[in-house]
């Protein structure tokens, strides 16, 4: 199992479990706990850790607290109020996504094929050392859990009423309904499987897969 994939059950069960009361602060303090008594327990060296944030357990997660009416951002994540987006993305997530995309369209130009890139991307290779690098602000400049203290203020939290649209940023356009934002989705895939143009990321469609990322989606009234 990827750290990314046991990071997110530790987390969705830490959610199931915690008191409802609890405010932002505590959840983020009670969550990084249970991550580092995982590291403990497997006795994962933590000086390691600090210094090689790619080794971690990380996940991000939003939040929304029923009691407090409040949502929670915390790493790449996305949510609608009432339709209005709101985003948290990565600090140095665009500017990675624009050199990648303009290696792939110069490689394109000069005769390679959007397939090409499907089976090895050539563009993410290009940009994986700044994207490893990236992770070394974690918890820093930006926040994610990952069993080390989360910085508070590098956490969205906003007052949440009514319609609520909670989802991972695997959709690059959020709508009102899971139907409309997985039509936005294949029509981005279809036009733009590369994610270069319209809509631009660190990673495309690869073949085999149905998406360019994974994605969550979660829409309720309160």
């Amino acid at each position: 199992m990827r750290n990314g994939r046991y990071a997110m059950l530790l987390v969705a069960d830490f959610i199931r479990k915690m008191d409802a009361a609890s405010s932002c602060e505590e959840f983020c303090r009670g969550v990084s706990e249970l991550l580092l008594n995982i590291y403990r327990e497997r006795k994962i060296d933590l000086k390691r850790l600090e210094k090689c944030p790619t080794e971690r357990l990380t996940a991000s997660a939003v939040v929304y607290s029923p009691r407090r009416k409040e949502i929670w951002m915390i790493g790449d994540c996305q949510c609608l109020i009432n339709e209005r987006l709101y985003t948290n993305g990565k600090p140095a997530e665009e500017l990675l996504a624009d050199k990648r995309a303009d290696y792939i369209k110069k490689a394109l130009s000069k005769g390679y094929k959007i397939t090409d890139f499907q089976t090895v991307d050539k563009g993410r290779e290009y940009i994986l050392p700044e994207l490893k690098a990236s992770c070394d602000e974690q918890n820093i400049t930006y926040a994610v859990i990952d069993g080390f203290e989360i910085p508070m203020d590098r956490i969205k939290t906003l007052r949440a009423e009514g319609e609520i649209v909670l989802a991972s940023d695997g959709y690059p356009l959020l709508a009102a309904t899971l139907e409309e934002s997985e039509k936005l989705l294949q029509g981005q895939l279809s036009d733009d499987p590369l994610c270069i143009h319209s809509f631009k990321a660190t990673k495309g469609l690869m073949a085999g897969n149905v998406s360019f990322d994974d994605r969550a989606y979660v829409r309720f009234l309160t």
